[in-house]
Parts: C-alpha cells; sequence; structure tokens
C-alpha cells in the first residue's frame, strides 16, 4: 500500500530530519513510530498527510508517486488519510457535530449523508449524547475522541496519528488506543507516533524504532 523508497527530507537551514529511508506498509497494518524527540516519527506523518514533501526519494501509495501530487490532486488524496493529533485541534466555537462534519462538509458531501456518517462516527467513539457540546465542555479523553470521530467520518483506508495519548493520563490512553485497535481490526491502516513504549507493549503491532532520521530497528515485520 505504502512505500517510503530512500526518502530524505531536510528542513529550512539543512536540518536533515530523515536520511535515505525506506519503509514498505501494507494494506491493514499497524504500526507504532517510536523514537526520541526529532528522530523523525513526525516527519513522515507529515510526508504521507502531504503536510511536507520529500527532498529527495519517492513516497509511493498504491504505486503512484504522491510526493509529486500538485496542489489540485492533494485534497482528493487527503480524503483517503485520516488524521489525529495530541492537542485535538478542534474548532472551539463549534460543537462535536459540526467538528467532526467538516471534513465532510470541504468534501461537498450531501446534507443527509452527513448526518448519518456524523452520529455513525459519533456513536463509535462512545460520545453521540453529547454531539451538541463544544469542546470546552468536554474532557481532555471525550475532546480526542471527537478528534478521532473526524479522522475517520470520512471512511479513510489510513489513519495517521501523532502523539495521540501525550496529554491524556494512563487509563485514557488505553481508552483511545482501544478505539485505534478496533478501527485497525476492519481493515484500516494505523501509523502511530508515541514515546509512550507501554502502549506500544501493549498491543501486537509491528514497531518501527527511529534515530536521527534514520531506521534504527524494524520488529514484528
Amino acid at each position: 500500500m505504502i512505500r517510503l523508497d530512500k526518502v530524505t527530507k531536510l528542513y529550512a537551514g539543512g536540518r536533515e530530519a530523515l536520511r535515505d529511508v525506506s519503509l514498505d506498509i501494507g494494506p491493514g497494518e499497524m504500526i507504532f513510530l517510536t523514537g526520541h524527540s526529532g528522530a523523525g516519527k513526525s516527519t513522515i506523518l507529515k510526508l504521507l498527510a502531504l503536510v511536507e514533501r520529500p527532498t529527495r526519494g519517492q513516497l509511493l501509495v498504491d504505486g503512484r508517486n504522491v510526493g509529486r501530487l500538485s496542489a489540485d490532486e492533494i485534497p482528493a488524496y487527503r480524503r483517503q488519510v485520516g488524521m489525529v493529533f495530541q492537542d485535538h485541534k478542534l474548532l472551539e466555537e463549534r460543537s462535536a457535530f459540526e467538528n467532526v462534519a467538516l471534513p465532510l462538509i470541504i468534501a461537498g458531501i450531501a446534507r443527509r449523508e452527513i448526518d448519518k456518517r456524523v452520529r455513525a462516527a459519533l456513536d463509535q467513539v462512545g460520545l453521540l449524547d453529547k454531539e451538541r457540546q463544544p469542546p470546552r465542555a468536554l474532557s481532555a479523553g471525550e475532546q480526542q475522541r471527537v478528534g478521532i470521530a473526524r479522522a475517520v467520518v470520512a471512511r479513510p483506508r489510513l489513519l495517521i496519528a501523532d502523539e495521540p495519548t501525550g496529554n491524556l493520563d494512563g487509563e485514557l490512553s488505553l481508552e483511545i488506543m482501544d478505539l485505534f485497535h478496533r478501527f485497525n481490526s476492519v481493515g484500516v491502516t494505523m501509523l502511530i507516533a508515541t514515546h509512550d513504549l507501554r502502549l506500544a507493549d501493549r498491543f501486537r503491532a509491528r514497531r518501527i524504532v527511529l534515530q536521527r532520521g534514520e531506521i534504527q530497528s524494524d520488529v514484528g515485520t
């Protein structure tokens, strides 16, 4: 499904975030990216989301070099990718329902279909009864679950998560990871960047350890 072929990413000032990284990700895999801060975990996720482009090398999805997509082609690609962030990135002035609906509105989905999909997504994360609540009325764990519902509402093939449990306690972190595991069990490919090795150990999934922009180990392949 996904292949990084000798990918290097340089940022302004010449900082090398990734160096000749080659990686194959099969459909339906669940993968944890671990490593020290600045190891390159978030950069891989940004490349997959086309927030960043490779400096050298190829990023292939289903055999297509998506690193070379035009600006007009990126929105259609991103509809295949769900993104979950550590800080939720919810719109504070919108309700939970409206936050989850946003990707579908942007995609031009019909209102009746939006209502159906948003309520189904909120139900999956256990928040259907709080669809009209704004983020400030929700706990940190509930806000993160709204973020997950928004990420999956468009039924993406790939879900990427950048430190999704970084601001949560142990019990809430497990709840979030159980949600991810459930989505993975129905075929969604998962790529999760985390510092929490205990969570990674709890789930039988492939773990890729990055160090200074290179793959140090790849366990579970």
